[in-house]
């Protein structure tokens, strides 16, 4: 085991759909400077088989690159690696599967991430290393199951959107067994275009100033037109179009020789080239930036606003859905309240990571403020119409994983807890749902509770709540509806008790 690590460290490990990439930055002044970059062509975009499967020879292969980058970075603590996965996993049915093999062989959690977030962490990245100013940009980055077009300002992405056309799928599907022609092209630039105008006018030339292009196709793209001497800061629709014909020369991939061009990046370079020719067409444009910053930029930077809490987007995104589902703030705010201080009694006797409690806590508060965020829809099923929302919304900041693990949290604040289908193992979500479900319990009037004398605690399989006889007797109803409590706990392999002194 390695010793802990600088603080000032922070890892971001990107899963995408043709290369999985790991970048170590040391924190600086508000600024991150890179230590270590790998990157190792998987490739999983092109192994979902019919079914939307990912083949268990693609999930080898992602294993054994994610237990590479887990041994480089053992020793760091949880606050300081974030693994997020894209477009593939977004599809692969069977993506469960590869999560756990996934943990394992890297020692930390991987999050599946939608579309919309992804967006906005690779404009994150992308302005970071852009000069400050007014100008509005437009950001596209061309993944290998995804494009992504994101409208924003300074540091703040006000408009995203993410499409299912990518290098690697438009690879496999248009130009077949590695080979080029004519017609491939023609189709594969038609099939693009029709896809980004259901866009429609919202990315046009009117709302951006400049356009930037981020990540591996643009990347790969630039780095052969320079070879060939044009700038390295630009892509032109004329060098787009030198490329094409390279291409169609060599007929095949296989007779591809190109300086510059990675022996990785040509089994998916004329999906790539076809997409950026169906952008550049759909905006009607000449050049593009080539930008310097991409998702795993951002993912750290996310990690760093993350140290504060006022910077943490998700507090706004959480803020927002309260807004908009007109949940009754102060009830809410005092649910959290009681929950956190639960939650500090019940995990007083759990050992935790730098920054883990802290991090489980902050996600109790988000669940607490939104618990009846539901009752919009309908009061009496407030819990199911809650946990619909949240699994099925896209705030900013938020993995999948974490939305489904909130969801849950407020499927769970009442009701019965044996249809909750929960893994009632994790014992840190266990002690999250049951200081939620207690804290709707006391406060049932609406009103702060009364916790002095209350203690609360876990043991092995077991939760109990210590209370004094007098305060059963001055808040009679709240006992009553503690006790009831105890019922909903039967049906799972926890017991929650009462303990009066």
């Amino acid at each position: 085991m390695h010793a802990p690590l600088d603080k000032s460290l922070l890892a971001a490990i990107d899963l995408g759909s043709n290369s999985f990439r790991l970048e170590i930055g040391q924190v600086n002044s508000g600024f991150i400077q890179r230590v270590e970059y790998l990157k190792e062509p998987v490739r999983q975009g092109g192994d979902l088989d019919e079914d939307r499967n990912l083949t268990m020879e693609a999930m080898e292969r992602g294993v054994r690159c994610l237990a590479r980058f887990g041994e480089r970075i053992q020793g760091f603590a949880p606050s300081q690696v974030r693994a997020v996965a894209t477009q593939t996993l977004r599809e692969a049915n069977n993506r469960d599967v590869f999560l756990k093999m996934a943990k394992k062989a890297l020692g930390f959690d991987v999050e599946v991430i939608s579309g919309v977030e992804e967006a906005r962490l690779i404009y994150q990245g992308v302005s970071r290393f852009l000069p400050q100013s007014n100008e509005r940009r437009l950001v596209i980055d061309i993944g290998g199951r995804s494009t992504e077009f994101i409208l924003g300002q300074g540091f703040n992405a006000q408009h995203t959107a993410s499409l299912h056309v990518g290098s690697v799928a438009w690879s496999l599907k248009h130009f077949a067994n590695g080979e080029y022609s004519e017609n491939a092209f023609t189709r594969a630039e038609i099939a693009a275009e029709s896809i980004f105008d259901t866009l429609g006018v919202n990315y046009h030339q009117k709302h951006w100033d400049v356009a930037y292009g981020a990540s591996g196709t643009v990347g790969a793209i630039a780095d052969v037109l320079e070879q060939y001497g044009r700038p390295a800061d630009t892509i032109s629709k004329e060098g787009l179009l030198w490329l094409r014909e390279e291409l169609l020369r060599a007929k095949h991939t296989d007779k591809l020789r190109l300086l510059g061009l990675k022996e990785e990046r040509k089994a998916v370079i004329a999906g790539g080239l076809s997409i950026m020719l169906g952008v550049f067409d759909f905006l009607n444009i000449e050049t593009m930036n080539v930008a310097k910053g991409a998702l795993r930029h951002g993912l750290m930077y996310d990690m760093l606003a993350q140290d504060t809490t006022m910077l943490d987007m998700r507090n706004a995104s959480v803020l927002h859905l309260m807004h908009k589902f007109a949940v009754d703030e102060s009830h809410a705010k005092t649910v959290a309240l009681v929950a956190e201080k639960l939650f500090e009694k019940i995990s007083a006797d759990t050992q935790f990571a730098a920054g883990e409690q802290a991090a489980h806590a902050r996600k109790l508060q988000w669940a607490s403020l939104l618990h009846e965020m539901g009752c919009m829809v309908s009061p009496i099923d407030a819990h199911l119409h809650g946990a619909y929302i949240l699994d099925h919304a896209e705030p900013a900041g938020f993995s999948q994983n974490e939305l489904h693990r909130l969801s849950l949290l407020v499927l769970g604040y009442r009701g019965k807890l044996k249809r909750l289908e929960a893994d009632f193992s994790d014992r840190i979500f266990v002690m999250q749902l049951a200081c939620l479900r207690l804290a709707v319990i006391l406060c049932h009037a609406r009103q702060m509770p009364n916790l002095r004398g209350l203690q609360l605690s876990a043991q092995h399989n077991s939760i109990t709540l210590s209370l004094s006889a007098s305060w059963a007797e001055k808040y009679p109803q709240s006992y009553y509806l503690l006790d009831e409590e105890t019922l909903a706990w039967q049906k799972t392999n926890w017991a929650f008790a009462l303990n009066l002194s």
